[in-house]
């Protein structure tokens, strides 16, 4: 008996989640440990950050910090903020910075944490997780389109380690980008003067034993200016000790001198001629 053979077709699997507005995503509250991206109205989950991936985060960040302290600059870095890219999408980079001003600007609105889509930052980061695609070409895509200056995509990923600094160079059309790989060191386009090293963004320190041995070279800078300062001090005291005995000498001097002149009128008047003894 003949028996008919069907293909077997695999079913697509329809998207039925809500397409949501802009305004709608900035509202959402969904689970409250997960964090979501827009795109396209649609609602992507975050995934959970790896320990390297938050050291990494927390490592820039304060580097960021220090070089913006260092120069006195009215900027901010900040991790969980959005950006917004285009009508129905916004992303949330691992380290945005952005001045002062439009973080203010978001703060003032209602609901989550967005720069609105001419509210540009300097600077974003990303750090390769699972899909590597959108790091490297999605992404990329939405941050070029919304005029983003300067784009960092960090991959720790064994085999494929490097740093890749998109940037919108004058004259150039579009995002020109450059690999520093490990043993380098990153040169930023919008901050020329931050030099950092691949290895360490690659596998950072503990930002926490940054800041203890910051405060412990703080500590004993302070404690070789106080030394300096009781050592001049001293010499001071030193000195001023060598004027009170030049001083001393010289009283005693011009006191011997008035006695010896009082002694010499004294015998002046019993008819003693001093100068004959």
């Amino acid at each position: 008996m003949s028996q008919s053979v069907v293909p077997a077709v695999a079913e697509k699997q329809l998207d039925t989640s809500p397409t949501l507005t802009f305004e709608e995503y900035r509202v959402y509250q969904g689970e409250s440990d997960v964090k979501y991206e827009l795109y396209k109205g649609k609602l992507i989950a975050m995934p959970t950050a790896t320990v390297l991936h938050i050291k990494i985060c927390e490592y820039l960040v304060y580097q960021l910090q220090r070089y913006l302290a260092a120069h006195n600059l009215d900027l901010v870095v900040k991790t969980g903020l959005g950006v917004r890219t285009d009508e129905d999408k916004s992303r949330i980079p691992d380290v945005v910075v952005c001045t002062q001003s439009l973080l203010e600007q978001a703060a003032a609105r209602p609901g989550a944490g967005i720069l609105e889509f001419d509210e540009k930052p300097l600077l974003v980061v990303e750090v390769v997780s699972e899909n590597r695609r959108e790091d490297y070409v999605i992404k990329r895509g939405e941050y070029e389109l919304a005029n983003v200056p300067e784009y960092c995509i960090v991959d720790p990923k064994t085999g494929k380690q490097k740093i890749r600094l998109f940037a919108l160079i004058e004259g150039e059309d579009g995002y020109t980008y450059t690999d520093y790989l490990p043993g380098e060191e990153m040169v930023s386009v919008v901050f020329p003067d931050l030099i950092l090293s691949v290895d360490e963004i690659l596998n950072p320190p503990l930002v926490e034993e940054l800041i203890k041995a910051e405060q412990a070279q703080l500590l004993e800078l302070g404690q070789q200016a106080a030394t300096e300062r009781q050592r001049a001090d001293d010499e001071s005291q030193r000195a001023d000790d060598e004027s009170q005995r030049a001083d001393d000498e010289s009283q005693r001097a011009d006191d011997e001198s008035q006695r010896a002149e009082r002694l010499a009128a004294r015998l002046r008047e019993l008819g003693v001629d001093p100068d004959s003894l």
